[in-house]
């Protein structure tokens, strides 16, 4: 058995297929980790999510922010955006099969050793604190109050985590942090703005997972998101987005029985031009 931890796929199906013939991939045997935007700005964001869906107890999703942004849209809390592509989500006869499954995935699992998020996690948190969040999310998203907590996800406020806050102003950090964040200060104040390179930080900022003292330094992470980042020099994190709706490439991280791993990529057609 092999495990894959698979980035930013962005309804891009046709690169996901090749992905998965490369990489040999069986049912039946192996395990896929999607590190979240599974829909959106790609071509066929409803084919990825029937070949999840039938893919069923072999496959583990994380939420990203293009995919809640979708239940918004969905739902008719959000106008979709200029490079939106969600109109065949919109219009699929599966639409409410399609659009309960996606709100069921995880914000944040463990497994193999491996914390896995869309974005990123804040220096405070540890690897249970994270987990614990990403369930009280989880458990709103899945339950009778989902469309009310959709309408208040959205702001940058507050910025940072205390262990105070309430309702949906924790909520909409722990969102923030595991689906949208890059950069944040050395105290975990997160910047939403710069989609620039690890290298090109606001100033007073470094990338999430350069903060010193972070409490999941040392524990494998693998996330998403951040298509400008390539590879950062560390081993403790796992950067999977490698720009396939922009005409880059769909990575694919394999972690074998023996504890070793090995990225796997496959060409993509742009779908979408950068900027």
């Amino acid at each position: 058995m092999a495990c894959y931890w698979i980035g930013d796929i962005q309804g891009c199906d046709q690169p996901f297929g090749h992905l998965l013939e490369t990489i040999g991939f069986s049912p039946s045997r192996d395990q896929l980790v999607i590190l979240g935007d599974l829909i959106n700005r790609g071509p066929d964001s409803v084919a990825v999510l029937r070949r999840l869906m039938a893919l069923d107890g072999s496959v583990h999703c994380v939420l990203g922010n293009h995919d809640l942004h979708g239940l918004a849209v969905a739902n008719g809390l959000r106008q979709a955006g200029r490079t939106d592509t969600l109109s065949a989500l919109l219009q699929a006869p599966d639409k409410n099969e399609l659009i309960q499954w996606l709100r069921h995935q995880a914000l944040a699992l463990w497994s193999h050793g491996v914390l896995s998020v869309h974005a990123g996690v804040l220096p405070t948190w540890t690897v249970t604190q994270t987990l614990a969040l990403a369930a009280e999310v989880e458990s709103v998203l899945r339950g009778p109050d989902w469309l009310d907590f959709l309408r208040q996800m959205y702001g940058n406020q507050p910025s940072a985590w205390h262990d105070n806050l309430q309702g949906f102003d924790r909520w909409r950090v722990v969102v923030n942090a595991l689906t949208r964040l890059r950069f944040c200060t050395l105290s975990g104040e997160m910047e939403f703005d710069t989609k620039e390179a690890a290298g090109q930080a606001p100033a007073g900022h470094v990338p999430w997972f350069e903060v010193p003292g972070r409490q999941t330094a040392g524990t494998t992470v693998a996330f998403g998101h951040w298509s400008t980042l390539q590879t950062p020099p560390r081993q403790d994190v796992w950067a999977m987005d490698s720009g396939c709706v922009w005409g880059g490439r769909l990575s694919a991280m394999r972690l074998n029985t023996d504890g070793s791993h090995e990225r796997l990529q496959v060409p993509c057609p742009q779908a979408q031009r950068p900027g």
